[in-house]
């Protein structure tokens, strides 16, 4: 009965630890960028969208679908950080295994 209340207590104190790993993504922000910077992304750990720079030479009106292919390839650079970084996190607390809805 001893090795089941302290197992019980390891669980909980990953529990916390992990609950902790997952508040601090929020804090922590990522880049994306394509057409050599002209379009960037920042997004945080919980894949919020927090801006878009685009710059003016990256605007063409004759040519509305390469600004278009240019923001999703920056976002989607930023969004494949972010599932990194969560991998990163949150694999100390599950060995590698993927466990759906955890992150």
């Amino acid at each position: 009965m001893n090795n089941m209340n302290q197992m019980m207590k390891q669980v909980k104190k990953m529990q916390e630890q992990m609950m902790k790993a997952q508040e601090e993504l929020e804090t922590k922000t990522l880049e994306g960028s394509a057409g050599g910077g002209v379009v960037t992304v920042e997004i945080n750990g919980h894949k919020k969208l927090l801006s878009v720079i685009i710059k003016p030479e990256a605007v063409d009106p004759d040519d509305v679908e390469m600004l278009q292919d240019l923001v999703m390839t920056a976002v989607n650079d930023a969004l494949t950080k972010a599932d990194e970084l969560a991998n990163q996190d949150m694999g100390k607390f599950t060995g590698g295994m993927k466990i759906p809805g955890l992150f």
